[in-house]
């Protein structure tokens, strides 16, 4: 799972891919004894050794472009050939394969001579966070665009009576009326606008030459830098983890974050009180942008290393056994990578929890479903996606270049971090309720965007008894809904879940290991996904989309 958030997101596509809405719900309907059979045998004892092997010190924690890494790539590919799935991709030579190549630039920014400047006044990191993949010189006028959001299905469009083009766009970060259970924005929760690389693409759309996204001055939680800094481990180690982009990606633009400190001298330099714009665009819902009447900002980005590799999304199709359904794709999904080691190789980061569980988890459904002797009628794509930790850039990658119609995919399930119990960690304390009890829980994520993929998971846990907890999708301070790979798909408006057992301790420390793994529970949450996928796999109606999902005032 990625620790914070700031370039996550996908561009909105304007034609509608989503699955067709239909009127009944998504039917569960008892599974045949031999699925609850194949399900039933995932044992515990293999998931162990799966998890053990790729935790283990050889492995290095599978930093990104690192030979660890490229082990658990290989490790997966072959575990899916033993499984009997059929190459979802194709190589360079266009032969049939189970990888998708994902190029990337990794590079590490200057912080000694990279900068950003508004006439004498010059700021330098930390004061300001972010880099880009090529080196920036740019000088151009501000103009402040508000949140930076623009959703036709709301009637909100932040960039309404503005011009962007050749401007840098300053915007704030998240969404309007956070804070407010009935806003039209998911009340209290997240939607898909409130990620910065959603911003950035909007942003550029508009014309903008840089985004940067300033943190709220009327907030009532910790900005995301520094909520990240809480976590501690490898986010802040030094040297720093490298930075890593996708080598084809769709934003072309640098996108950059502010502190409190610069975000105020820069609107006094335009007369103006950025807590004040806040205030109103909150209160009414209407559009507040502007230019900004100051000298030009100048912002200058260089990188120390630069550099360009590959890495891999390992995907297999188990074949839907329907000839009108097997064009129509489920997918379940996991990330390989984590967050490697130091150079000595005296610490290692061995990702257990995020995301050797997830990886395991999606091997061993495919063995599962492999030892089935009947099959669902839809396909099932199942997909271990590359580079999560460095932005989600797996998922991103094969949301563009999709191997199997996105049109036609009709819900996801996707595993990150499923081998744990929540427990109070310096993240989360003070910004999210914990239960006291969380050894039977299971946190679904998504739910808003499609209500019937909900119920369709509920319905089917009602054979297994996980304890199943919605408040993530309520969350709008620790911004889980964009940190894992089911995101870029909801932006192409799939029904898309998240399944998370929590933060805890030893999330992104070198201390998330093997033995610390609730494998009981694990099987348990496999059991529960199998299940669904393959109600979802039969039934005769899919799940629908919810583009817009509002918020809800409280009962009295």
């Amino acid at each position: 799972m990625r620790p914070h958030a700031l370039m996550t997101g996908c561009s909105l596509i304007a034609a509608a891919l989503a699955a067709p809405a239909f009127a009944d719900p998504v039917r569960v309907d008892p599974a045949p004894k031999p699925v609850v059979s194949a399900l039933a045998a995932i044992a515990e004892a293999d998931l162990r050794a799966d998890l053990t092997f790729l935790t283990a010190d050889g492995l290095r924690g599978r930093m990104s472009l690192e030979p660890g890494d490229d082990a658990a790539i290989a490790w997966v590919a072959s575990e899916f050939a033993k499984a009997g799935l059929q190459p979802a991709a194709t190589d360079a030579d266009g032969h049939p394969g189970y990888l998708q190549a994902v190029p990337l630039v990794e590079y590490a920014p200057d912080t000694q001579t990279s900068y950003i400047a508004l006439g004498d006044a010059r700021f330098a990191q930390p004061a300001y966070t972010g880099g880009y993949r090529d080196d920036v010189d740019m000088t151009a006028p501000l103009v402040f665009a508000g949140y930076g959001v623009t959703v036709p299905g709301l009637g909100y469009d932040d960039y309404r009576g503005i011009d962007a083009r050749g401007a840098i766009a300053l915007v704030f970060d998240h969404e309007p009326q956070e804070d407010d259970p009935a806003s039209r924005f998911n009340g209290a929760g997240n939607t898909r606008h409130a990620t910065a690389r959603v911003k950035a693409l909007n942003a550029e759309a508009h014309g903008a030459l840089a985004v940067i996204i300033l943190p709220e001055p009327n907030r009532k939680h910790p900005s995301n830098a520094e909520r990240s800094k809480r976590i501690g481990g490898s986010v802040t180690r030094v040297p720093a983890l490298p930075v890593q982009a996708r080598a084809d990606d769709e934003l072309h633009i640098p996108v950059l974050t502010l502190t409190d400190p610069v975000t105020k001298a820069i609107f006094a330099a335009a007369g103006a009180d950025a807590g004040a714009l806040q205030a109103a665009i909150d209160r009414d819902l209407a559009p507040h942008g502007a230019r900004l009447h100051t000298a030009p900002l100048h912002i200058h980005l260089e990188n120390a290393e630069r550099s360009r590799g590959v890495t891999y999304n390992i995907a297999g199709v188990l074949p839907g056994s329907d000839p009108a359904l097997a064009g129509e794709t489920l997918i379940v999904s996991g990330h390989h990578d984590h967050d490697g080691s130091s150079g000595d190789g005296d610490h290692i980061w061995h990702g257990a929890d995020d995301n050797a569980s997830g990886t395991v988890g999606v091997v061993a459904l495919a063995h599962a479903f492999a030892h089935m002797p009947v099959r669902p009628k839809r396909s099932i794509l199942f997909t271990v996606f590359a580079a999560e930790e460095r932005g989600l850039l797996g998922a991103y990658a094969m949301a563009a270049h999709p191997l199997r119609p996105l049109a036609t995919t009709r819900a996801m399930i996707n595993f990150d971090m499923i081998g744990r119990n929540e427990t109070p960690s310096a993240q989360t304390d003070g910004l999210i309720t914990i239960p006291a009890d969380t050894t039977n829980r299971l946190n679904l994520i998504g739910a808003p965007y499609s209500p019937d993929l909900n119920a369709a998971i509920v319905a089917a846990n009602r054979g297994i008894g996980l304890d199943l907890d919605s408040r993530f999708d309520r969350d709008n301070v620790l911004n889980v809904f964009f940190r894992s790979d089911q995101f870029p798909f909801v932006l192409h408006d799939i029904p898309a879940f998240w399944f998370f057992t929590g933060f805890h301790p030893d999330y992104h420390h070198e201390s998330d290991t093997a033995d610390k793994i609730n494998y009981a529970k694990m099987a348990r949450i496999l059991r529960l996904s199998g299940t669904t996928l393959w109600a979802l796999g039969n039934s005769a109606t899919v799940p629908a989309f919810v583009p817009d999902p509002a918020g809800h005032a409280p009962t009295p």
